[in-house]
Protein backbone atom coordinates (compact mmCIF):
# COMPACT_ATOMS: atom_id res chain seq x y z
CA UNK A 1 0.00 0.00 0.00
CA UNK A 2 1.36 3.31 -0.60
CA UNK A 3 2.05 5.93 2.22
CA UNK A 4 -0.39 8.44 0.97
CA UNK A 5 -3.06 6.06 0.39
CA UNK A 6 -2.46 4.54 3.70
CA UNK A 7 -2.44 7.50 5.32
CA UNK A 8 -5.75 8.73 4.19
CA UNK A 9 -7.56 5.11 5.21
CA UNK A 10 -5.60 5.57 8.49
CA UNK A 11 -7.48 8.91 8.99
CA UNK A 12 -10.68 7.54 8.00
CA UNK A 13 -10.45 4.27 9.97
CA UNK A 14 -8.96 6.44 13.44
CA UNK A 15 -12.18 8.59 13.08
CA UNK A 16 -14.36 6.02 13.41
CA UNK A 17 -12.63 3.85 15.69
CA UNK A 18 -12.15 7.14 18.08
CA UNK A 19 -15.79 7.94 18.15
CA UNK A 20 -16.31 4.70 19.06
CA UNK A 21 -13.41 4.79 21.99
CA UNK A 22 -15.11 7.88 23.13
CA UNK A 23 -18.64 6.39 23.64
CA UNK A 24 -17.13 3.31 25.34
CA UNK A 25 -15.62 6.09 27.95
CA UNK A 26 -12.12 4.71 26.92
CA UNK A 27 -9.47 7.75 26.23
CA UNK A 28 -6.21 6.79 24.59
CA UNK A 29 -4.63 9.00 26.30
CA UNK A 30 -4.58 6.80 29.64
CA UNK A 31 -5.05 3.13 27.82
CA UNK A 32 -2.33 3.56 26.24
CA UNK A 33 0.47 2.58 28.71
CA UNK A 34 3.72 3.36 27.76
CA UNK A 35 6.17 -0.24 28.41
CA UNK A 36 9.68 1.38 28.03
CA UNK A 37 12.13 -1.30 27.73
CA UNK A 38 14.59 1.19 29.53
CA UNK A 39 18.46 0.39 29.93
CA UNK A 40 20.19 -1.35 32.38
CA UNK A 41 23.41 0.06 33.51
CA UNK A 42 25.23 -2.90 32.19
CA UNK A 43 27.06 -2.38 28.60
CA UNK A 44 26.11 -4.66 26.25
CA UNK A 45 30.85 -5.62 25.09
CA UNK A 46 30.39 -7.00 28.57
CA UNK A 47 27.35 -9.45 28.32
CA UNK A 48 28.45 -10.72 24.70
CA UNK A 49 31.43 -11.83 26.43
CA UNK A 50 29.57 -13.60 28.61
CA UNK A 51 27.57 -15.53 25.82
CA UNK A 52 29.18 -18.62 24.90
CA UNK A 53 30.41 -19.67 21.34
CA UNK A 54 29.55 -22.54 19.64
CA UNK A 55 28.16 -24.02 16.14
CA UNK A 56 24.63 -24.18 15.58
CA UNK A 57 22.97 -27.44 16.50
CA UNK A 58 21.15 -29.19 13.97
CA UNK A 59 17.08 -27.77 13.31
CA UNK A 60 15.78 -31.40 13.87
CA UNK A 61 12.35 -31.34 15.81
CA UNK A 62 11.67 -27.36 15.81
CA UNK A 63 8.44 -26.26 15.45
CA UNK A 64 7.09 -23.07 16.71
CA UNK A 65 4.62 -24.70 18.65
CA UNK A 66 7.30 -25.85 21.19
CA UNK A 67 7.22 -22.55 22.38
CA UNK A 68 3.76 -21.36 22.36
CA UNK A 69 1.19 -22.27 20.61
CA UNK A 70 0.63 -18.43 19.40
CA UNK A 71 0.48 -15.29 21.20
CA UNK A 72 0.37 -15.60 25.20
CA UNK A 73 -0.90 -13.22 27.64
CA UNK A 74 0.44 -10.29 29.40
CA UNK A 75 -1.84 -9.14 31.81
CA UNK A 76 -5.45 -8.38 29.59
CA UNK A 77 -3.73 -7.85 26.67
CA UNK A 78 -2.45 -11.44 24.39
CA UNK A 79 1.62 -10.29 23.32
CA UNK A 80 0.62 -9.06 19.93
CA UNK A 81 -1.68 -6.48 21.18
CA UNK A 82 0.54 -5.54 24.12
CA UNK A 83 3.55 -4.97 22.15
CA UNK A 84 1.38 -3.35 19.55
CA UNK A 85 0.57 -0.83 22.59
CA UNK A 86 3.88 -0.30 23.73
CA UNK A 87 5.31 0.55 20.31
CA UNK A 88 2.56 2.35 18.55
CA UNK A 89 1.43 5.66 18.81
CA UNK A 90 -1.75 7.67 18.69
CA UNK A 91 -3.73 4.28 19.28
CA UNK A 92 -7.39 3.84 19.20
CA UNK A 93 -9.14 0.57 20.16
CA UNK A 94 -11.90 -2.00 19.04
CA UNK A 95 -14.92 -2.69 21.34
CA UNK A 96 -14.22 -6.11 20.83
CA UNK A 97 -11.93 -8.23 21.80
CA UNK A 98 -10.80 -6.23 24.51
CA UNK A 99 -7.11 -5.03 24.47
CA UNK A 100 -7.31 -5.17 20.49
CA UNK A 101 -5.55 -2.20 19.14
CA UNK A 102 -7.75 -0.64 15.68
CA UNK A 103 -5.44 1.50 14.74
CA UNK A 104 -2.21 3.60 15.53
CA UNK A 105 0.77 4.67 13.89
CA UNK A 106 4.51 3.34 14.42
CA UNK A 107 7.89 4.82 14.23
CA UNK A 108 9.63 1.80 12.54
CA UNK A 109 13.05 1.44 14.38
CA UNK A 110 13.92 -0.99 11.16
CA UNK A 111 13.47 1.18 8.27
CA UNK A 112 13.27 4.69 9.63
CA UNK A 113 9.65 5.27 8.11
CA UNK A 114 6.23 5.96 9.73
CA UNK A 115 3.55 3.27 8.99
CA UNK A 116 -0.30 3.56 10.22
CA UNK A 117 -1.56 0.74 10.94
CA UNK A 118 -4.69 -0.23 10.63
CA UNK A 119 -6.19 -3.52 11.92
CA UNK A 120 -7.89 -5.60 8.75
CA UNK A 121 -7.59 -7.89 6.04
CA UNK A 122 -4.92 -6.76 3.99
CA UNK A 123 -3.35 -4.10 5.99
CA UNK A 124 -2.70 -6.14 9.86
CA UNK A 125 0.45 -7.56 8.35
CA UNK A 126 1.99 -4.25 7.20
CA UNK A 127 2.98 -3.94 10.47
CA UNK A 128 4.65 -7.16 12.41
CA UNK A 129 5.48 -8.45 16.11
CA UNK A 130 9.17 -9.35 15.41
CA UNK A 131 10.96 -12.00 17.60
CA UNK A 132 14.55 -10.26 17.94
CA UNK A 133 15.99 -13.32 18.42
CA UNK A 134 14.24 -15.47 15.96
CA UNK A 135 13.02 -18.70 17.31
CA UNK A 136 14.33 -21.05 15.12
CA UNK A 137 17.24 -19.31 16.06
CA UNK A 138 17.27 -19.75 19.60
CA UNK A 139 15.81 -23.60 18.89
CA UNK A 140 19.43 -24.36 17.35
CA UNK A 141 21.86 -22.29 19.70
CA UNK A 142 19.71 -23.86 23.04
CA UNK A 143 16.59 -23.90 23.34
CA UNK A 144 16.06 -27.05 22.77
CA UNK A 145 17.66 -27.77 26.07
CA UNK A 146 14.99 -25.22 27.90
CA UNK A 147 11.94 -26.53 29.23
CA UNK A 148 7.85 -25.59 28.04
CA UNK A 149 7.91 -23.02 30.24
CA UNK A 150 11.12 -21.46 29.60
CA UNK A 151 10.35 -21.91 25.91
CA UNK A 152 6.84 -19.95 26.34
CA UNK A 153 8.68 -17.26 27.94
CA UNK A 154 10.67 -16.45 25.04
CA UNK A 155 8.45 -16.90 22.51
CA UNK A 156 5.89 -14.00 24.45
CA UNK A 157 8.80 -11.90 26.41
CA UNK A 158 8.79 -8.10 25.74
CA UNK A 159 12.85 -7.92 25.64
CA UNK A 160 12.51 -10.31 22.45
CA UNK A 161 9.88 -8.71 20.64
CA UNK A 162 9.48 -5.46 18.37
CA UNK A 163 6.66 -3.81 16.53
CA UNK A 164 8.30 -3.46 13.04
CA UNK A 165 7.72 -3.28 9.05
CA UNK A 166 6.00 -6.55 8.01
CA UNK A 167 8.06 -6.97 4.64
CA UNK A 168 10.92 -6.24 6.59
CA UNK A 169 10.64 -8.57 8.99
CA UNK A 170 9.74 -11.24 6.52
CA UNK A 171 12.82 -10.61 4.83
CA UNK A 172 14.99 -11.06 8.09
CA UNK A 173 13.25 -14.28 8.87
CA UNK A 174 15.50 -16.39 11.32
CA UNK A 175 18.71 -14.38 10.84
CA UNK A 176 21.06 -14.04 13.15
CA UNK A 177 22.99 -10.93 13.27
CA UNK A 178 26.05 -12.87 11.18
CA UNK A 179 23.81 -12.95 8.32
CA UNK A 180 20.91 -10.39 8.80
CA UNK A 181 21.23 -6.43 10.14
CA UNK A 182 18.51 -3.83 10.27
CA UNK A 183 18.15 -1.49 6.77
CA UNK A 184 18.27 1.29 8.97
CA UNK A 185 21.90 1.48 10.65
CA UNK A 186 21.28 3.77 13.06
CA UNK A 187 19.19 1.17 14.55
CA UNK A 188 22.30 -1.63 14.44
CA UNK A 189 23.66 -0.92 17.97
CA UNK A 190 20.24 -0.72 19.76
CA UNK A 191 19.26 -4.04 17.89
CA UNK A 192 22.44 -6.24 18.80
CA UNK A 193 22.07 -5.00 22.56
CA UNK A 194 18.58 -6.28 22.46
CA UNK A 195 19.68 -9.74 20.93
CA UNK A 196 22.14 -9.90 23.31
CA UNK A 197 20.12 -9.35 26.21
CA UNK A 198 18.13 -12.11 25.35
CA UNK A 199 20.68 -14.49 24.42
CA UNK A 200 22.06 -14.09 28.02
CA UNK A 201 18.39 -14.44 29.73
CA UNK A 202 17.81 -17.11 27.95
CA UNK A 203 21.17 -19.07 28.31
CA UNK A 204 21.72 -19.39 24.54
CA UNK A 205 24.73 -19.20 22.54
CA UNK A 206 26.22 -17.50 19.67
CA UNK A 207 28.44 -18.54 16.52
CA UNK A 208 31.96 -17.50 15.78
CA UNK A 209 30.55 -14.94 13.19
CA UNK A 210 27.51 -14.16 14.92
CA UNK A 211 29.69 -12.63 18.10
CA UNK A 212 32.21 -10.73 15.16
CA UNK A 213 29.39 -9.46 13.50
CA UNK A 214 27.93 -8.14 16.93
CA UNK A 215 31.82 -7.04 17.89
CA UNK A 216 32.11 -5.09 15.16
CA UNK A 217 28.83 -3.07 15.70
CA UNK A 218 29.50 -2.38 19.29
CA UNK A 219 32.61 -1.11 18.15
CA UNK A 220 31.03 2.06 16.78
CA UNK A 221 28.98 2.39 20.15
CA UNK A 222 31.43 0.93 22.88
CA UNK A 223 29.15 2.15 25.52
CA UNK A 224 25.65 0.85 24.77
CA UNK A 225 23.49 -0.30 27.12
CA UNK A 226 21.27 -3.14 27.10
CA UNK A 227 17.83 -3.11 27.92
CA UNK A 228 15.76 -4.21 30.61
CA UNK A 229 13.74 -6.96 30.88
Amino acid sequence: MKASNANKRFKRVIASSLTLSLLLGVSSAISQTAVVSAATGTKATTLLAKLPVKGRAPKTGYDRDLFSDGWGKIGECDARNFILRRDLKSITWKASPRCTVATGILNDPYTATKIYFVRGVGTSNDVQIDHVVAVSDAWQKGAQQLSFSQRYSFYNDPLNLLAVDGPTNQRKSDSDAASWLPPNRKYWCSFVARQIAVKHKYKLWVTQAERDSMSRVLKTCPKQLVPKG
